[in-house]
């Protein structure tokens, strides 16, 4: 099975639910920090449907490291939320040659499967560190391009500033922790944490790097107000690299609840 394939078959069985259309009321927002009140209230969420799921396509380039050459990239990708899953499958080429990958992440376990060439697989990660860090990043996602789904009760906040939050999420038995940092307007900026996972290139390796998601341009995707695009970072202090971007990505389209 191609690795295209195994992604659709996935979303497939993900969306097959259908899920009750509730509205996100101001009592929802009562027992958030006040910063992450004001993030959902900048972002237009009241009044709007919960979200139960989401569509998204984005676009931009990528790298396995800071002297790497940068790599095209075409993305899309779907998250449920009610029983959280994230399927990201992504379209590349390097000297020529496509390159496609699937990270997939759904109950207690995520894998990141790249192949080049048609079927030759370059990358197979798994484990616990692999679960860990797409936690991570399925919580960024719910930040970023689902803030409705910040009223769950999986979430547990800390208010630590006005323009600064820290947070607890919980998934399958995996807690993760991140910080938020937002601008004078109240739109998140930056997303940080140290529970991800950096991969090697050949994927045979994992280590514990700081990570944050620079964020900007904030834009209309339907009746929402969201970031247009942003980075993915390491700041790698052990090996003399500092700080670096390994993925830029603006977003095309987001969607919400298309399984409905």
């Amino acid at each position: 099975m191609t690795l295209y394939a195994a992604y659709e078959r996935d979303v497939a069985q993900a969306l097959g639910r259908v899920a009750p259309s509730t509205l996100v009321t101001e009592m929802d927002l009562a027992h958030l920090p006040t910063t992450i009140q004001r993030y959902l209230r900048v972002c237009g969420v009241i009044g709007q449907p919960r979200v139960h799921d989401m569509r998204a396509r984005l676009h931009g380039r990528i790298r396995s490291g800071p002297s790497s050459r940068w790599m095209p990239i075409a993305a899309e990708q779907y998250n449920v939320f009610d029983e959280p899953a994230r399927f990201f499958y992504l379209k590349a080429s390097m000297f020529g040659i496509p390159v496609r990958g699937y990270h997939r992440y759904a109950g207690a376990a995520a894998t990141m499967r790249v192949n080049a060439a048609g079927l030759v697989r370059v990358a197979d990660v798994s484990g616990p560190e692999m679960n860990q860090g797409e936690t991570v990043t399925m919580f960024n996602d719910m930040c970023i391009m689902a803030p409705a789904t910040l009223i769950s009760p999986a979430i547990a906040w800390t208010h630590a500033d006005d323009r600064t939050a820290r947070v607890a999420f919980t998934n399958a038995g995996q807690t993760i922790r991140a910080e938020l940092v937002f601008n004078e307007a109240g739109e998140l900026i930056d997303f940080r944490s140290d529970d991800r996972y950096q991969t090697s290139p050949d994927g045979k390796s994992v280590k514990r790097v700081h990570w944050s998601t620079p964020l900007g341009s904030y834009r209309s995707f339907g009746n929402v107000s969201l970031a247009s695009g942003g980075e993915a970072r390491w700041h790698e202090a052990d090996n003399g690299h500092g700080e670096y971007a390994y993925i830029e990505l603006a977003f095309d389209t987001i969607e919400y609840n298309v399984r409905s």
